[in-house]
């Protein structure tokens, strides 16, 4: 296969609830996350395509394969006053990688951000994925050095909801 390919990125829709969880499982195994993996296709209808969706979702497809996906929620920085992007998950099937897929959906996801008058993307990155790593860094993003990503689930995040108010 070529590296020139006609890559067609279009917005999930509700039918595509179950390419989509493919896609996330794929990408959980491959971060060794499987142990975290409990979304269902409800779920993801819900958060996705529900009365109140959470995250957006694109679909990069050559000819009618759909090859990766992108998530993507909306920020919010108080420091600069500026409105962003949160990419939660880019991912591209092995066979399909190395053909510039994963550039395209980035670069997508960074134009709706500037439509929507953003300024920035955000995301976070397993520190043993280099080559996600490297990718990122082709693309001219900037590592945080001073800081560091915290998380609040299970019991530390029911016994904080459980405090008195």
């Amino acid at each position: 296969m070529s590296d020139d390919i006609t890559l067609r990125i279009e917005p999930a829709r509700k039918s595509d609830t179950p390419v989509i969880l493919r896609m996330i499982r794929a990408l959980v195994d491959y971060e060794r996350l499987t142990h975290e993996f409990s979304v269902t296709e409800s779920i993801l209808d819900n958060a996705l395509f529900g009365a109140q969706p959470v995250a957006e979702v694109v679909l990069g497809y050559v000819d009618a394969e759909p090859v990766g996906f992108a998530v993507y929620f909306p920020t919010f920085s108080t420091a600069a006053g500026q409105t962003g992007l949160y990419l939660e998950d880019l991912y591209v099937e092995p066979q399909w990688r190395g053909r510039r897929i994963g550039r395209k959906l980035f670069a997508h996801v960074a134009r709706v951000a500037a439509t929507r008058g953003g300024g920035s993307l955000t995301w976070s990155v397993l520190n043993w994925n280099e080559a996600a790593i490297r990718f990122y860094r082709s693309l001219g993003a900037e590592q945080i050095q001073d800081s560091s990503t915290f998380r609040l689930v299970g019991r530390a995040f029911e016994h904080l909801v459980g405090e008195d108010r």
